[in-house]
């Protein structure tokens, strides 16, 4: 793109991007199909997703917790500022691709991670689903699609930061809580941390009241007034489908017996965070409203 337009400032790609083409323009057209490529990779979305299960298992669970949540939200900004910002003209172009992974992604994570017995790799394809949902809202080239990107990161970020702090609480000296018989019993070892873990489960299923449920009918409500209305009817179903893998490590917390008995104890300050982080899934899913008017706000300042 910098060679063709001669430009890095995103205003000025932008005026050149407006003077063209794109599907007239084949070397415009090969920037923006690796542009998009590459925003899709930071994002671990289909088809550029086949390093997401392996990391996932393969780091520490500490590491794992900061790659499924920060860079998400670093992603998202970078897709914004890119695509809709300096590419914004191009949007009929670029839609198209984002529409594609999406739906790829929202599928492929969901029925291989029902298929998953290492609980990271589990998670990691469920992260890819997730992804799956923020392209589709960014797909929309609206401001509400854009507002329910934004909140969905955000929020994703928040319950799989919770998610993975729990499985460090479940780790025991020279092992890693990495598989889904790590879980069993955990309301017997510690009724409080599997009260919490179940409110991440099922903000990530999208299941009210929690903030998991709202993010994700922001996204199809977004994506449904876009005019992409069987795209919607599809996440939905696969929202129904995903819900399973969660359901089922919820049953293993509460109805399955523990593998060990011994007791869960945390430090008082990283008790509070989980618990924290916990009561806003369940607050936000309640009182959406004032985060999504932080994230339409900001949306309506950055001109997107």
């Amino acid at each position: 793109l910098y060679g063709l337009s001669g430009k890095l400032e995103l205003t000025e790609v932008l005026a050149y991007v407006s003077a063209q083409n794109v599907l007239d323009n084949i070397p415009l057209l090969f920037a923006l199909v690796f542009i998009v490529a590459g925003i899709s990779f930071k994002f671990g979305a289909v088809p550029f997703h086949m390093w997401v299960p392996d990391v996932y298992q393969g780091a520490p669970t500490a590491v794992t917790m900061f790659l499924g949540s920060v860079p998400k939200v670093a992603a998202l900004a970078m897709l914004l500022r890119v695509l809709a910002e300096s590419m914004g003209t191009a949007q009929a172009g670029w839609a198209q691709l984002l529409l594609v992974f999406g739906l790829l992604s929202v599928f492929l994570g969901n029925f291989v991670a029902i298929a998953q017995l290492n609980l990271k790799r589990m998670l990691a394809y469920s992260t890819i689903a997730h992804m799956g949902f923020i392209l589709l809202g960014a797909m929309t080239g609206t401001t509400d699609g854009y507002s329910a990107a934004l909140f969905y990161t955000i929020t994703y970020a928040m319950m799989a930061a919770g998610g993975f702090a729990i499985l460090i609480l479940l780790g025991r000296e020279g092992f890693e809580a990495e598989t889904l018989d790590d879980l069993k019993g955990l309301n017997e070892r510690n009724p409080w941390y599997a009260f919490v873990m179940m409110v991440f489960l099922f903000s990530m299923a999208g299941i009210p009241p929690t903030v998991g449920f709202y993010a994700k009918l922001s996204i199809i409500q977004a994506v449904m007034q876009a005019g992409y209305l069987w795209p919607a009817v599809f996440m939905v179903v696969m929202s129904v489908i995903g819900a399973y893998y969660y359901l089922r490590a919820i049953k293993m917390m509460y109805f399955d017996k523990p593998e060990q008995d011994a007791p869960i104890k945390a430090d008082l300050d990283f008790t509070v965070l989980i618990s924290v982080n916990g009561v806003l899934m369940v607050l936000l899913g309640l009182f959406p409203s004032a985060l999504m008017g932080i994230c339409s706000a900001a949306m309506v300042t950055s001109h997107l």
